[in-house]
C-alpha cells in the first residue's frame, strides 16, 4: 500500500494553486508517497453572509484527513510570524491521532528573530511580555509536534528565505517522510 500524505499549507492560497498542487504531488509520486492536496476547487466559494460552503470545505478536508496516513505541512510563516493556523489545526489533528507529523519551511529565520522583528515594527507586542526564546523554525508546540515523529522541520540548507511556492524544501521534505514511511513499512 502507497502512504498517503495529506499535504498541508497555505499554497492552497496560491493563484496557481491547482498547478502548484500537481507539481507536488508528482514529488511525492517520485518518492512512493500519494500526495493528496485539499484544494476544495470543487466547492463554489460564497462570501455573502449565511453561506454554508466553508462547512463543506470543512467536512472535505477533515474526510481527506482521515483517509491519510501521515501529513506534510508547509509550516512557512504565514499572516504573521507563525505558520497558517488552519495548517497548524490539521498538524494538531494528525498528532492527536498519532499519525506521523512532517513539516517545512521556507524560511530561514527563527521564531525568535521574527517575533522581535514583529515587535520593533508593529508595537504589537508590549515590551514587558516575553518572547520565546529557544531559536527555534516556530514556537516550541509546533516544533514539538513536528519531531515527535522523528525529524525536525526542514528548513533551506543555504539559509534564504523562498517564497511559498517554492518546491525545494518540499521536496527535501517529502523525500525525509517517504524515507521514513517506507521504512517502518518494512520496505
Amino acid at each position: 500500500m502507497i502512504p498517503k500524505a495529506y499535504l498541508a499549507g497555505p499554497d492552497v492560497f496560491l493563484p496557481n494553486a491547482v498547478q502548484h498542487a500537481a507539481r507536488k504531488v508528482e514529488i511525492c509520486q517520485r518518492y512512493g508517497l500519494k500526495g493528496l492536496p485539499p484544494l476544495n476547487e470543487d466547492v463554489e466559494p460564497k462570501p455573502q453572509a449565511g453561506t454554508e460552503s466553508w462547512r463543506q470545505i470543512y467536512g472535505k478536508d477533515i474526510a481527506l484527513m482521515e483517509s491519510c496516513d501521515l501529513i506534510i505541512a508547509n509550516l512557512t510563516p504565514f499572516g504573521g510570524t507563525s505558520a497558517d493556523a488552519g495548517t497548524l489545526i490539521e498538524v494538531g489533528w494528525f498528532l492527536g491521532r498519532e499519525k506521523p507529523v512532517f513539516g517545512y519551511s521556507n524560511s530561514a529565520v527563527n521564531f525568535q528573530e521574527r517575533m522581535v522583528a514583529y515587535r520593533q515594527l508593529t508595537g504589537d507586542i508590549p515590551k514587558d511580555i516575553a518572547i520565546e526564546g529557544f531559536h527555534l523554525p516556530d514556537n516550541l508546540m509546533i516544533v514539538g509536534a513536528v519531531e515527535d515523529t522523528g525529524c525536525p522541520i526542514v528548513l533551506p540548507k543555504d539559509s534564504m528565505v523562498r517564497g511559498y511556492d517554492a518546491l525545494d524544501v518540499f521536496e527535501a521534505c517529502v523525500a525525509q517522510a517517504a524515507e521514513l514511511m517506507l521504512r517502518s513499512a518494512g520496505r
